[in-house]
């Protein structure tokens, strides 16, 4: 669970009033690798076997959650021997851990949203950050259930539904719990950053949306004349976000609606108050069935 942001330091950008909440989709966004597909590629069903699933997915032929299952189903080794692999192949994006040092400093909350596996994607962090830097961040995404001797890794679904985890529905679950404003009056600016289509439902509810340069979400964007930033790294969207806190505070002084407003984003903002999130990302350890 994350510490109160209210004892973070603060840096003298930081001055303006309006609250900022940042939203990221992990795979291909903060790592440049998918972290399921290097298990599958490389201890599972294989590449091959695992791009013809994806294309079932994409065809409509199966559902993304039933096809997950097969994948995953696919790997019998134990939790400790495939993240071995993936701490040699997984490559951070350069200036990821400088870009969340800065949210940090400035009391901007960061939120991870995945379809992955949030124990996976949690050591990652860890391993990657720093365990005290990992904790800062919130993650919601599907629990597992792996046995110590890896003859089974089973996601458990965040929702009973084809997906398994619906972005907007993990959204919606949360609304009850939070309000529009945030806890000083003021009206928070929210982020989202992914790199693909997957990435649509949510992106579509924020204010400020950032795209991964060369990606599908960017060509989605350009295609549906859909509002975006593109980035190449995270730097990039800490230049962005630094003129817009500038920009913000020019026009607004921090009050009212933000210069950027989206209002489908009020999803967000109800999800983001100081009370929700808590309720929206807690963090479970993984479960172990016996071998």
């Amino acid at each position: 669970m994350p510490t109160d942001t209210t004892l973070l330091p603060a840096s003298e950008a930081s001055s303006t009033k309006r609250k900022i909440i940042c939203f990221s989709d992990f795979d291909g966004t903060i790592f440049m690798q998918d972290t399921g597909h290097v298990l599958f590629d490389n201890l599972g069903c294989g590449p091959e076997k695992r791009e013809l699933l994806d294309e079932q997915i994409k065809t409509g032929e199966r559902s993304f959650r039933e096809v997950s299952e097969e994948m995953w189903g696919s790997l019998h080794v134990p939790f400790d021997d495939g993240f071995e692999i993936m701490k040699k192949t997984l490559e951070m994006d350069r200036d990821f851990q400088s870009f969340h040092q800065y949210c940090i400093s400035n009391n901007i909350p960061f939120n991870v949203i995945s379809a992955g596996l949030k124990p996976i994607l949690r050591r990652v962090l860890d391993t990657f950050l720093g365990e005290e830097q990992s904790a800062q961040i919130n993650i919601v995404a599907n629990e597992a259930k792996i046995a110590d001797d890896g003859s089974e890794w089973k996601p458990i679904w965040r929702h009973d539904n084809e997906l398994g985890h619906d972005k907007a529905l993990s959204v919606q679950e949360a609304r009850k719990e939070a309000k529009l404003q945030c806890e000083d009056g003021t009206i928070p600016l929210i982020v989202f950053i992914g790199d693909g289509v997957s990435d649509l439902p949510a992106a579509r509810e924020a204010d400020v949306l950032f795209a991964r340069r060369g990606l599908r979400l960017e060509e989605y964007c350009i295609e549906n004349n859909i509002s975006y930033i593109p980035f190449d790294t995270f730097a990039d969207i800490q230049r962005e976000i630094e003129r817009i806190r500038q920009e913000d505070e020019k026009k607004t002084a921090g009050q009212g609606l933000p210069a950027r407003f989206n209002p489908r984003a009020n999803l967000w903002r109800r999800v983001s108050s100081k009370n929700a999130v808590p309720l929206y990302v807690p963090d479970a350890p993984v479960a172990r069935a016996s071998a």
